[in-house]
């Protein structure tokens, strides 16, 4: 819902006073802090439980503030912003010194990134940048509703009601720290993308196991529910004995006694928007199991969008699903 003036005023105030908000971004929603106080930002580690040595990324509202963060912008970096921000591309740059090492886990790199979301961009022109990892529990679905918010924090935080993201899956992160630049996280923003606006094709580092991780999302099991997540193909589906809840995104089969389909019949898009809702509707309604169908090779080649939708599942599931 259009928050006024006033209301963002307000909010931008408690945030430079140090205290964390909520607010929607298009992919999901973000817990702010002045990227500027290291005291706020400690906070945002110890609210959501948050392991120190994961980065954070810095929220933007135009490229000037870019300047506040990094010694250089190349010609790259300066075409992909032109292409791609606002929207959900991080970009990973060498950091000035005076930016506080708790925002970047200590390293000496940085990611920024510009939302495309017109309550994001005005809390943040009020407010100065602002860190804002997704607004969960550490390791939990990210949340794509206010009320995922609610659940994780029973109302103990304010937040900027902004409705249902529109894209649902957290921003492609790309390295420009590296050359070829590497795609450090997957998202709606692909490689293809990338050589078509800017001609040039990232190489992808999302399976990197980095134990100093640039970007986050990588290092952890991420976005997971309660609920055991694991792969299956259709003729596995026999075997199914107790309550699980499958998430089909093409075919339609028979489901098992005690099984409950879901389905998307190739609205990939909508799978995504809906994927962190569905994982946090099994626990609420007190699944143990949730199955989901197997991408096949072609249709991942076919769609590369595709790959952070199997990037998101894959952190959900764990190791060895």
């Amino acid at each position: 819902m259009p928050h006024s003036k006033e209301q963002l005023h307000t909010f931008a105030e408690l945030l430079k006073q140090g205290e964390l908000v909520v607010f929607p971004t298009e992919t999901v929603y973000g817990l702010g802090a002045s990227a500027w106080n290291p005291r706020a930002v400690q906070k945002i580690f110890e609210v959501k439980g948050r392991p120190s040595d994961n980065p954070l990324i810095v929220h933007i509202s135009n490229v000037d503030m870019v300047k506040e963060f990094t010694p250089s912008v190349s010609a790259r970096a300066k075409l992909l912003m032109q292409k791609f921000w606002p929207g959900p591309l991080t970009l990973v740059f060498n950091k000035r010194p005076e930016v506080p090492d708790i925002v970047t886990a200590g390293m000496n790199t940085v990611a920024l990134r510009m939302p495309n979301h017109p309550t994001a961009l005005a809390l943040i022109q009020l407010s100065g940048p602002l860190v804002a990892p997704s607004a969960n529990k550490s390791g939990r679905p990210s949340p794509t509703r206010p009320e995922h918010i609610y659940a994780d924090y029973q109302r103990k935080l304010p937040v900027i009601d902004g409705g249902i993201c529109d894209i649902g899956i957290e921003s492609t992160v790309l390295d420009l720290t590296v050359n070829p630049p590497v795609i450090l996280r997957p998202g709606n923003i692909t490689a293809s993308d990338i050589y078509e606006a800017c001609g040039f094709t990232p190489t992808d580092g999302s399976d990197t196991k980095a134990e100093a991780p640039k970007s986050p999302g990588m290092k952890y099991t991420h976005y997971a529910p309660k609920a055991k997540v694991r792969w299956f193909s259709t003729g596995e589906l026999s075997a199914v004995a107790g309550p699980a809840l499958v998430l089909c995104h093409t075919s339609e089969p028979k489901m098992p006694p005690a099984a409950t389909g879901l389905f998307w019949r190739g609205d990939y898009p909508g799978f995504a928007r809906e994927l962190y809702d569905t994982f946090r509707k099994a626990d609420r309604d007190g699944f143990d199991l949730i199955l989901v169908e197997e991408f096949e090779p072609e249709q991942l080649a076919g769609n590369e969008r595709l790959l952070s939708l199997v990037n998101r599942i894959s952190k959900a599931a764990g190791p060895g699903s």
